[in-house]
């Protein structure tokens, strides 16, 4: 890999009307050494100043609009974009290096944990002289509510988690391995976390579980275990609000309960009927419908919350 940080702002204007206002998509470029991390900006061009939204997703290759290819279609972080920016907030949103086909060759043989976060590192760093932004907060969403925990907040103002999980990567994989498939699936796996951890590496992988312990994902999910999010929120002195949908069925309420109390001075709000990808659902049968579709609505309370917080 190139031992060097390059960012490449590669700058396209367009203007989408919210309201009475101009806003301005800028679609940039941020090379992370070899890897590369495409995003767009959007912003009010009125405003001289804004605080500003930087948001990490959740695990797989999710794209800037939040999704994976046939897996997710549900447009859920280009939507919230929208929503945002029609509040005078400016928002930042990149595919993740996993969702980039010309990264694959650097992160195959040399995929970590600590990657995630120094790409989010590399991004903070290109906005945080950036005059035209008052204020930077992250969003971590699922796996990403772990990385801007673990990201440098010198130039970071507010963080919100957004359904984080609460336990380490393989406690929280048991638990709903053991929900959706019952004990003999989950205590399998529960035995392929402790070969791992104990011999970094696993001999004789279980054929169902293929997906989670093959070879080349097993240090990275090493490197993943390390951390456990009960802990690490205890170290992060910025002000935090933790948002998880009353509707999520990966990550349930009692997660953003752990962490609210890991770090009492976070404020916690659940949001009724808001599921994992932040869809409003009223009818159970709806939710993972809504994964695969752009046509369910964003809660407009988790508008609300996210723009109080920023704004107060």
């Amino acid at each position: 890999m190139i031992k060097f940080k390059l960012i490449i702002a590669l700058i396209v204007f367009t203007h989408n009307m919210f309201a009475q206002d101009t806003f301005t998509s800028e679609d940039i470029l941020i090379k992370n050494d070899s890897i590369q991390l495409p995003g767009t900006l959007t912003y009010n061009a009125d405003l001289k100043s804004q605080p500003l939204i930087i948001f990490i997703h959740g695990s797989g290759n999710v794209d800037r609009n939040g999704n994976q290819g046939m897996m997710a279609k549900a447009n859920y972080i280009k939507m919230l974009n929208d929503s945002l920016v029609s509040k005078d907030i400016a928002f930042f949103r990149f595919d993740k290096r996993t969702a980039t086909q010309s990264n694959m060759r650097f992160i195959m043989s040399n995929m970590t944990f600590e990657g995630f976060v120094d790409d989010v590192n590399t991004i903070i760093n290109t906005f945080k002289d950036d005059n035209r932004f008052s204020s930077i907060t992250l969003i971590g969403h699922s796996q990403g509510s772990l990385i801007a925990m673990l990201v440098d907040h010198t130039y970071v103002d507010k963080y919100i988690s957004l359904a984080g999980p609460s336990n380490s990567i393989d406690q929280t994989l048991v638990e709903q391995i053991r929900f959706q498939n019952g004990d003999d699936m989950a205590n399998k796996v529960e035995s392929h976390f402790k070969e791992l951890y104990e011999k970094g590496h696993i001999e004789n992988v279980d054929p169902m579980l293929m997906s989670i312990f093959n070879k080349p994902t097993q240090p990275f999910i090493l490197s993943w275990m390390k951390y456990n999010p009960s802990e690490e929120i205890k170290s992060v002195k910025l002000p935090i609000l933790i948002l998880n949908g009353s509707k999520d069925l990966q990550v349930p309420i009692r997660d953003a309960e752990t962490l609210h109390a890991a770090n009492p001075n976070s404020k916690l709000v659940i949001i009724e009927n808001m599921n994992h990808v932040l869809k409003s659902i009223e009818k159970d049968e709806d939710n993972i419908t809504s994964y695969m579709s752009p046509d369910f609505p964003l809660s407009e309370e988790l508008i609300q919350v996210i723009e109080t917080f920023i704004k107060h």
